[in-house]
């Protein structure tokens, strides 16, 4: 069982990326996904989180910039970021709380394996 993180990479400050979350093949399906992102030396915070049914939150700070989604057929979750600011550089992280698997079995608490994110001023 994998969250496999795509995207990412170095952008000018006011460019866009766009964040992939994917669940491996034997997932079958993903009830709510949240981003965070994390700095060196500071704590991991939380960025977005979607709901199974599509209901959105989303950090203040990234609030009108950040968008959250997901196609459920894959399952896999997407984060478009706009509007890309300098402190908006971290490593992003997706994480799923709870995913039910082909088998029939549960998995708790995954998280994908990190993406940096660079935005220069």
């Amino acid at each position: 069982v994998q969250l496999v993180q795509s995207g990412g990479g170095l952008v000018q400050a006011g460019g866009s990326l766009r964040l992939s979350c994917a669940a491996s093949e034997n997932v079958a399906s993903i009830n709510t996904v949240a981003w965070f992102r994390q700095v060196p030396g500071k704590q991991r915070e939380f960025v977005a989180r979607i709901s199974g049914v599509g209901d959105t939150q989303y950090a203040d700070s990234v609030k009108g910039r950040f968008e959250i989604s997901r196609d459920s057929a894959k399952p896999t979750v997407f984060l478009q970021m706009n509007t890309l600011k300098p402190e908006d550089t971290a490593v992003y992280y997706c994480n799923a709380p709870f995913m039910e698997l082909s088998n029939g079995r549960h998995a708790f608490d995954f998280w994908g394996q990190g993406t940096q994110v660079t935005v220069s001023s």
